[in-house]
């Protein structure tokens, strides 16, 4: 009750004769009755919840994360076919697009589509790809990511990643198509960052 200093109260029990919660009061000894809300009272509270899970739900996938299903097998093992995941859709309004990033972007060729891939250079980063082996500024990248048995041989012409754009690449390198299909992805294509598998639950957790 709104003016009850909790550490007083001992014991609250339910009156089946009164209809309503007995609160007794250790130091003062006097038992109140607080009578059950009215039937017109508890729907309206009802609704009111209702309305602010709605609303805070809605403002969440609106401008916050947004839930996603996996279509196809480029991002194995990261990523398996059927997965639902939720992106973060404010993450790069923010914040900048880092090698590694699992993103969500509108395909460059086709902007009713969209496609998840992992960012391995960032503009202005030195590209070469030699047998399935990935350099970035002349460095070997360690891809644990990338199991043997998903590794391929291509190869890649150099190239230095144009201002404002990435290069991705599928997990899942001898069957995704991606940069190297397609080319770098324009920053403004870029709507999100995969977070959080939520379903399957064997699958359940953060996308690294």
């Amino acid at each position: 009750m709104p003016n009850e200093d909790p550490e007083n109260i001992h014991l609250a029990s339910v009156d089946g004769d009164d209809k309503g919660v007995t609160a007794v009061d250790a130091n003062a000894g006097v038992a109140q009755i607080e009578p059950s809300p009215e039937p017109r009272a508890q729907a309206t509270s009802w609704v009111r919840d209702v309305l602010v899970s709605v609303f805070v739900s809605a403002f969440i996938i609106v401008f916050l994360y947004q839930p996603v299903r996996v279509e196809g097998t480029s991002m194995l093992p990261t990523l398996q076919d059927e997965d639902r995941l939720f992106i973060n859709k404010i993450a790069y309004r923010v914040g900048e697009i880092h090698r590694g990033d699992v993103i969500v972007f509108l395909y460059p060729h086709d902007h009713t589509k969209s496609y998840i891939k992992r960012v391995i250079a960032v503009a202005g980063d030195e590209l070469r790809i030699d047998h399935g082996r990935v350099y970035v500024n002349g460095q070997l990248l360690k891809e644990d990511y990338v199991p043997r048995r998903y590794a391929d041989e291509r190869s890649s012409p150099d190239e230095i990643v144009p201002p404002n754009e990435y290069f991705v690449l599928g997990d899942h390198r001898s069957v995704a198509s991606d940069s190297r299909d397609f080319g770098p992805v324009e920053r403004d294509l870029i709507y999100g960052k995969a977070a959080f598998v939520y379903w399957p639950v064997d699958q359940m957790g953060v996308v690294r």
